[in-house]
């Protein structure tokens, strides 16, 4: 429901006042907003407007489902806060596949995929369903088959013929690529009569909540990327697997281990997924990255960081079920502890040069006994290297120039920049926005907290990290941080509608749609107390 009060228009006598027009439904307010849309604009936004009708559907759909899917849930892992190993986080996915995202309005919809598809293969529904495999010829595929797995199928295995194997590789395709999609792809490719798709399906696996990426049941530590033709957060967002973002991940992954090499207080706090092994066959349709995770998690609560305000099968938040775990139902000293580690490795990453898009999707929470019962371990989990943010310049000065140009050898050149600021715009809204300032503002919404005591928690922890970097390192970094984020008038803001779906890429001028900002006022100027 929306309500719109007019000033006076052409020919109003002066001193009178419009009456208000309340405007209610969702047609209702997107029909109204059409009405001052330029008309270059109407066709996109015309776009905008389907996504709110498969994002409105989506939260439908998901109203009637969710109370059987957790209910599945609860009767296979028991209770939430005792959900191990990496199979207990993607039952965690699954709790946070029924969340709207921190700010994108239609993150729930996704295109394409009709209800039956995502019954069958999204997140939410919690299902399983076997991979479709797809012969290449050896010559044409990009990546290292010598570092596949030791299950990884022959053509043989797949029922194709045995002497495919010798010049053959298997590639997994989502069954959602499979038909026209896959078509176009092997005809773009010049491969059309040259691979072979295996006909019986092969590999039991369940999606993730990137859905595009999905667990092997078999090998709990491995999740294959397989790309989908789907858009979410915007029509530009297309879900395929660029090879070249291959590349820059397994790239941008080396770069970080470097830095906790550097940093040895992070070898027991940070993990990162390896995503040092990928095959692609010259088409973002014709791509596959296997992810495998560190060996060790059997026994701790794996926690996608967008799931931890998600509720439990019993209702309550998860992060109160694992406060009450791990820091004795204090839920506060679990986001104390959560925001410490975050910006102390985030803020020495900046003093790197280096921002990473790790968001709450990428970055998952890690709780285990480890450390005891009076002092639970908590360690970061990061993956999707890809499309960070990297000076250069302050790279090279904290490790050397030779060094750094053997780290940073990326495929998309927008990654390296010649300055700090890109690289403090993507600190702000990924690491500050999305998550840390997001649990702050949902938390106040439940009423856990005023919000000013909320952001008054974020900034003195932010706080603390920026002046350890300004004393531990060289480069002004700490300063940088200050000027642009603590006492910023303004900050950076992800510009996503925009640049996704509402204009082209020539009218918002974006080199990249999930890197194109406005500015908004600064929340945490509210954090400084009196």
């Amino acid at each position: 429901r929306a309500a719109h009060t007019g000033g006076p228009g052409p020919g109003a006598v002066a001193g009178t006042v419009t009456p208000a027009v309340v405007v209610r439904g969702l047609d209702g307010v997107l029909g109204r907003l059409r009405g001052v849309v330029a008309g270059e604009d109407r066709e996109l936004y015309d776009v905008f407007v389907g996504e709110c009708h498969r994002a409105l559907d989506a939260t439908r759909l998901h109203d009637r489902v969710r109370p059987g899917v957790v209910r599945g849930l609860a009767a296979r892992y028991g209770e939430a806060g005792r959900w191990s190993g990496m199979g207990g986080g993607v039952a965690y996915d699954t709790l946070a596949a029924f969340r709207d995202h921190p700010v994108y309005p239609t993150s729930r919809g996704r295109s394409v995929f009709g209800e039956d598809a995502l019954r069958a293969h999204a997140p939410e529904f919690a299902p399983s369903f076997a991979l479709r495999w797809l012969a290449v010829p050896r010559a044409v595929v990009g990546g290292d088959p010598g570092r596949l797995p030791a299950w990884w199928p022959r053509p043989g295995e797949l029922g194709l013929p045995g002497g495919l194997d010798a010049d053959h590789v298997a590639l997994p395709v989502h069954p959602l690529t499979v038909g026209r999609s896959l078509d176009v792809a092997l005809d773009a490719t010049g491969l059309r009569g040259r691979a072979r798709l295996a006909e019986r399906p092969w590999l039991d696996v369940r999606p993730t909540l990137s859905m595009r990426t999905v667990a092997v049941a078999d090998d709990p530590l491995t999740h294959l990327k397989l790309p989908l033709t789907t858009a979410t957060l915007g029509l530009r967002n297309r879900r395929t697997v660029k090879p070249g973002t291959l590349l820059d991940g397994e790239v941008a992954q080396r770069l970080t281990e470097a830095v906790i090499a550097r940093e040895p207080r992070f070898a027991e706090t940070v993990l990162l997924a390896d995503e040092t092994t990928h095959l692609h066959a010259g088409h973002e349709l014709l791509a596959t990255l296997v992810r495998r995770y560190p060996p060790g998690l059997e026994n701790a609560r794996v926690v996608p960081l967008a799931g931890l305000l998600a509720r439990t099968p019993d209702g309550t938040l998860v992060a109160d079920a694992l406060a009450e775990r791990y820091y004795g139902g204090d839920l506060f000293a679990l986001l104390d502890a959560y925001l410490t580690l975050l910006f102390d490795f985030h803020t020495t990453l900046f003093a790197y040069g280096i921002a990473l898009e790790s968001h709450q999707q990428n970055t998952s929470l890690v709780f285990d006994d480890t450390g005891g019962p009076a002092t639970p371990r908590l360690r970061l989990l990061i993956k999707d290297h890809d499309g960070p943010r990297v000076h250069a310049i302050r790279l090279a000065a904290m490790i050397g120039g030779a060094d750094a140009a053997d780290l940073c050898g990326f495929d998309d050149r927008r990654i390296l920049t010649g300055g700090d600021g890109p690289v403090a715009d993507v600190f702000t809204t990924i690491t500050v926005h999305l998550c840390a300032a997001a649990l702050a503002f949902e938390l106040a919404a439940l009423g856990r907290a005023p919000l000013d005591v909320l952001l008054r928690q974020l900034r003195a922890r932010l706080t603390e990290a920026v002046e350890r970097t300004g004393a531990v390192y060289p480069g002004a970094a700490g300063a940088v941080l200050r000027s642009r984020v603590l006492d910023a008038d303004r900050l950076p803001v992800k510009a996503m509608v925009t640049a996704g779906t509402l204009f082209t890429k020539a009218r918002s001028g974006a080199a990249d749609v999930n890197k194109h900002y406005v500015t908004g006022p600064n929340y945490l100027l509210r954090g400084r107390g009196r």
